[in-house]
């Protein structure tokens, strides 16, 4: 039995965001150990190449975890291949009303309704700056403020664009969470147009001046259509995005909504994605061919899961939900099975 699994008990009696917040402080005192740390794992043997970046290994942390990159060290030491912290906006804000996140054991789910609250991009930017060498990839997940306009939204992911440009080695802009009031209008027709377009000009001058080209991935919600997946795919492309993310969380609860909390307001991430996120790996596989890559989220809780959406064509994977309810057994799990012969397509 590992460590997490007896703690994990213990962890459950507490308020979600609390054990959250005690979980991410002991990492914090892990690092401190160094080379002593128990949890400090590396995987030379699954180095790969996406976005024009050579990531360690081809499992991440999505962004949701660590907001406001508090606590990066810690994460990393658990050897994710790469990291996404955020999602930050502009400002500063408080998020939603606590209680806003819920755990559904039954199904290995949470439901959160968090609200993109975190720190502001500024805090984020210092601890950014604070980072020495690493040996990871480092993503910075970008929304915006809810109490922007919608027709001003744009600027507030541009600001976040320009403010971790030298820092990041890439920005995931979060169209797709289903918190933020609005926020999803922005994934069709002229509203991704315009933000698309946008991005692609305000990097087009940061490289002239930062003497590099930043990539930019785009996280979509799995609530789509074919037809709008096709749409969205085919706007990625055409103004030089780097990456699609699939999936954010599901406004879909009918897989849990007779279980306690089933019936809460917010995105629903962990068990009864798994299918949903996969089968939309599969189309847009399907839809772009090599032209951009895919990187899959949702419903990782076992290393067949993460197998699974590398198979469907995902090129890197990312977990947060099943680090929850399986704690970092699960990387190495993943890990191992990469690493056994025909484990996996991962070139």
């Amino acid at each position: 039995m590992n460590l997490y699994s007896l703690l994990r008990p213990l962890l459950f009696k507490l308020d979600p965001e609390t054990a959250h917040h005690l979980t991410l402080a002991s990492l914090d005192l892990l690092v401190k150990l160094g080379p002593y740390n128990p949890l400090r794992k590396r995987y030379p043997l699954l180095e790969k190449e996406v976005m024009g970046l050579r990531f360690p290994n081809p499992v991440g942390l999505a962004a949701g975890l660590d907001k406001n990159g508090d606590h990066i060290e810690g994460l990393a030491a658990l050897g994710f291949g790469f990291i996404e912290v955020g999602t930050v906006t502009p400002k500063p804000q408080p998020g939603n009303p606590r209680p806003r996140l819920f755990r559904i054991p039954e199904a290995e789910a949470l439901i959160n309704r968090m609200g993109f609250n975190n720190l502001g991009i500024d805090h984020l930017v210092a601890n950014l700056e604070m980072l020495g060498p690493r040996e990871f990839i480092l993503g910075v997940n970008l929304g915006k403020n809810k109490d922007t306009p919608q027709e001003r939204a744009v600027d507030d992911y541009l600001i976040g664009l320009e403010k971790v440009y030298p820092l990041a080695d890439y920005v995931a802009i979060n169209l797709s969470s289903p918190n933020t009031p609005g926020l999803r209008e922005l994934q069709h027709g002229r509203a991704l147009e315009t933000l698309l377009h946008g991005l692609d000009e305000k990097r087009t001058r940061l490289a002239q001046i930062h003497g590099k080209r930043l990539p930019i991935a785009v996280k979509i919600a799995p609530d789509l259509t074919r037809e709008q997946l096709r749409e969205q795919a085919e706007a990625l492309v055409r103004h030089s995005m780097d990456a699609i993310i699939a999936t954010n969380t599901t406004v879909d609860h009918s897989a849990i909504e007779s279980l306690p909390h089933g019936g809460e307001n917010g995105g629903l991430s962990g068990g009864p994605l798994r299918e949903r996120s996969t089968e939309i790996v599969n189309l847009l596989h399907q839809l772009l061919g090599s032209d951009l890559p895919i990187i899959a989220c949702g419903g990782i809780l076992s290393a067949q899961d993460a197998l699974e959406k590398l198979n469907a064509g995902a090129s890197l994977v990312q977990i947060y939900t099943g680090l929850i309810y399986r704690g970092p057994k699960l990387i190495d799990s993943i890990m191992a099975a990469l690493l056994r012969p025909g484990g996996a397509k991962t070139d």
